[in-house]
């Protein structure tokens, strides 16, 4: 796992989600760009030291040297992140998993498309809503065709905890869904209509 550190979200929710699914087991990771909170990260969750890293690339590299090494990294990190790190377990020869949005630009997206095809990895972006029993039911639903033609869909994601300024107050995640740098250029909606657009 490449993010997903101390204070942050998604991490948390992605080792639950293999935890119960149990197609993966996490053995390695880099959950900070600092590497005390990186380590730390890896001692609650009781990984062995070697294979806890201060930084991503490092990681890559080492873990594709190894012959018990990792067989896809989980790229959690802020949006504006996602295309360097997928770039280098890729060229590294490692299968990704990253949260949405896959980039934050067009052409760094074709350009991780390129590398999976070319290397024959699998490349695959989580939209976790897609998992949850009430959207499975609606999709088997308009499948079968028993919610008629569907003209029109209208997708709500209410949210208040960036109303109020709480990047001042050192939050995590408001410091970066709320800068355009490092969201992506469409802000909130490339982060969270993300999953509007994908359901």
């Amino acid at each position: 796992m490449v993010g997903g550190g101390p204070g942050a979200f998604i991490g948390g929710v992605h080792r639950t989600a293999a935890a119960v699914d149990g197609g993966y087991e996490l053995v390695s990771g880099s959950f900070s760009s600092d590497p005390a909170k990186s380590r730390q990260a890896g001692e609650e969750l009781g990984l062995k030291g070697e294979r806890v890293y201060s930084d991503f690339r490092e990681m890559a590299l080492a873990e594709a040297a190894r012959e018990d090494g990792i067989e896809a990294v989980v790229i959690v990190t802020p949006n504006h992140l996602h295309y360097e790190v997928a770039k280098v377990f890729l060229e590294a020869g490692i299968h990704v998993i990253c949260d949405k949005p896959l980039t934050t630009s067009v052409e760094d997206a074709d350009e991780l498309v390129r590398l999976t095809t070319e290397r024959g990895l699998v490349f695959v972006v989580t939209y976790n809503y897609t998992g949850y029993p009430m959207i499975k039911e609606a999709r088997e639903r308009v499948s079968a065709g028993e919610l008629g033609a569907i003209r029109k869909v209208v997708v709500e994601y209410s949210q208040g905890w960036l109303s109020t300024l709480l990047e001042a107050e050192g939050h995590k995640q408001a410091e970066w869904r709320g800068d355009p740098e490092r969201a992506g250029p469409s802000s909130a909606l490339g982060d969270i209509g993300t999953h509007a657009f994908n359901l």
